[in-house]
């Protein structure tokens, strides 16, 4: 454990740099400091060079060639790229349906829902109570000509994974194009672009141990996916995102891609273990905790955990300062009403209010997962005994 420091359990949120990452990065700040875009010059050629070796990591992650990648500041921005782009280029040809689920990210359902003041037909799906779509929900909405429907790999808050390759065969079947929102998925589960039949795909390198502030959109070339882009500017990454690209901070995530693709399954069988581990601990001193979400079709280091006992989650986490833990996604952290995603599964606010999530990570030790299974029921106990005594 790391003296004098929180156990830190929040990596849906973000993870750490991964030293080699860092290293990748820094001669790239320093050495050679050149726009990659100057391929007039020795400097600017090599840091295009770097650039591009980036873009071929990303790429060999998910099954794509290198140029299908195009850079973004992140998920957020590809997601936006894909819902708003592949609408509006396709919008012409009659179809006015975009699809998602209930339970995506803030920034897929506010991108879906904001094409309606373009004419389009927001349509969102309920999901089940373990997280998981209903298949023959999806297939009656696709029998009105659909433009697009986006289905997250990863749920960032419960950890659930969708059947992707279900999904895929019946948007294919009705003609209509499949966004994927990944973020979550790389080194955590394996992800190839041709077998579940995506036409897009998001990533951010923050949530695979790269830095903030970089993303990329995976956009399939054959046959075409058509965008149209969010913004003008010089025409960089094939007039869908210009800006001058970062080196930096795509060669880290190059480097990230690069160690997620040869590390992920190794990381994922160990951390299960460890998120088992700390399951057990919990369950054998609180009884009635409750697993939110499917308790197999997940990924190794989520934990969505609801206690019992009239305790809210504030206080919980108030408890456990010495822990990094969350109500949920951090990009509606500041939100006083309880999980969107949780109502969604059905869960009571009573039941939400009073919910955690964990997640685990590729450098989270044993020692650590121990020492918060206790700081944790130790919490519980704490923020029970006040709630008792104020009655």
């Amino acid at each position: 454990m790391r003296p004098n420091r929180p156990i830190y359990l929040d990596h849906h949120a973000t993870t750490p740099l991964d030293p080699r990452v860092a290293a990748a990065m820094r001669p790239w700040w320093e050495e050679n400091f050149a726009n990659p875009h100057s391929v007039e010059h020795a400097m600017g050629r090599e840091a295009e060079a770097a650039v591009e070796g980036a873009r071929e990591h990303v790429a060999a992650l998910i099954g794509a060639e290198g140029r299908e990648i195009i850079f973004t500041s992140g998920a957020t921005e590809a997601n936006n790229l894909a819902i708003k782009g592949a609408a509006r280029f396709a919008g012409a040809e009659g179809k006015r349906r975009v699809i998602t689920l209930a339970t995506e990210h803030k920034c897929v359902l506010e991108s879906v829902k904001s094409l309606a003041s373009e004419g389009f037909e927001p349509v969102i799906l309920p999901v089940q109570s373990d997280g998981l779509l209903d298949l023959a929900v999806l297939e009656a909405a696709l029998r009105v000509p659909t433009v697009l429907v986006s289905v997250m790999a990863v749920n960032n808050e419960i950890g659930v994974t969708q059947d992707l390759a279900a999904i895929g065969v019946l948007v294919r079947a009705a003609g209509a194009a499949f966004h994927i929102d990944a973020a979550q998925a790389p080194g955590r589960v394996a992800l190839d672009v041709h077998a579940v039949q995506a036409d897009l795909v998001s990533l951010t390198a923050h949530k695979m141990y790269g830095p903030k502030g970089v993303g990329a959109l995976y956009v399939r070339r054959r046959p075409r996916m058509r965008l149209a882009p969010l913004f003008s500017g010089g025409g960089q990454e094939r007039g869908l995102r210009s800006g001058t690209l970062p080196a930096p901070l795509l060669v880290g995530m190059g480097e990230a891609a690069r160690i997620a693709a040869s590390e992920g399954l190794l990381d994922a069988g160990r951390i299960a273990g460890q998120r088992d581990r700390f399951f057990n601990a919990l369950s054998a001193e609180i009884e009635g905790l409750q697993l939110n979400g499917h308790a197999t079709a997940r990924v190794a280091g989520n934990l969505n955990l609801s206690f019992p006992g009239r305790v809210d989650a504030q206080a919980l986490m108030r408890a456990a300062p010495g822990l990094c833990v969350s109500t949920g996604s951090a990009c509606s952290s500041a939100e006083i009403e309880p999980s969107y995603v949780l109502a969604a599964l059905g869960i009571p606010q009573g039941q939400a209010r009073a919910t955690l999530r964990m997640g685990f990570g590729r450098f989270t030790s044993p020692a650590e997962a121990d020492q918060a299974a206790l700081l944790l029921v130790a919490a519980w106990r704490q923020v029970v005994a006040q709630s008792q005594a104020a009655d």
